[in-house]
């Protein structure tokens, strides 16, 4: 018995079941599936038009599942990526500002239980939230708040 082909509109109503998406990333798949006489541009504005497919959705999504690991830098670099507007980011620029520093402390805590005994600790932990986006002064504040052994 051979599989009925999905029309381009029903797979990307079965991505965005998934999970949200970004109309640039949506684009990507659904082109590789399109062919001759197909517009995917003409299926995702009708997604948009019907509230399917939408950027405030995807932005909030994202940034609910990276915020637990990642630090401001790299979720926006990752909104930046995905084409959103200006103006949706800086929406989530401010409401990030806002927990970046109690953000830093939970991933630092969870990794590194204890605090530093030397200056080489000091940095490996620094790096650690460097490389994970957090700004500095958020770096500073977690590495300042007080940890015990016990934690």
């Amino acid at each position: 018995m051979m599989k009925q082909k999905i029309s381009l509109k029903g797979r990307a109503l079965r991505y965005l079941s998934m999970r949200e998406h970004s109309r640039a990333e949506l684009f990507r798949k659904l082109s590789s599936h399109a062919e001759e006489g197909d517009d995917v541009d003409v299926i995702l504005d009708w997604l948009e038009v019907n509230n399917f497919l939408s950027i405030e959705r995807f932005s909030d999504s994202l940034v609910n599942r990276r915020s637990g690991r990642f630090g401001n830098h790299r979720i926006l670099a990752e909104l930046q990526s995905h084409n959103v507007d200006a103006s949706e980011m800086g929406r989530i620029k401010s409401e990030l500002a806002e927990s970046e520093t109690s953000r830093a402390v939970e991933v630092l805590f969870r990794k590194f239980p204890h605090p530093p005994l030397n200056q080489n600790e000091r940095l490996k932990q620094s790096r650690f939230l460097q490389q994970r986006g957090f700004s500095g002064k958020s770096i500073q504040l977690a590495l300042k708040t007080e940890r015990t052994a016990n934690d």
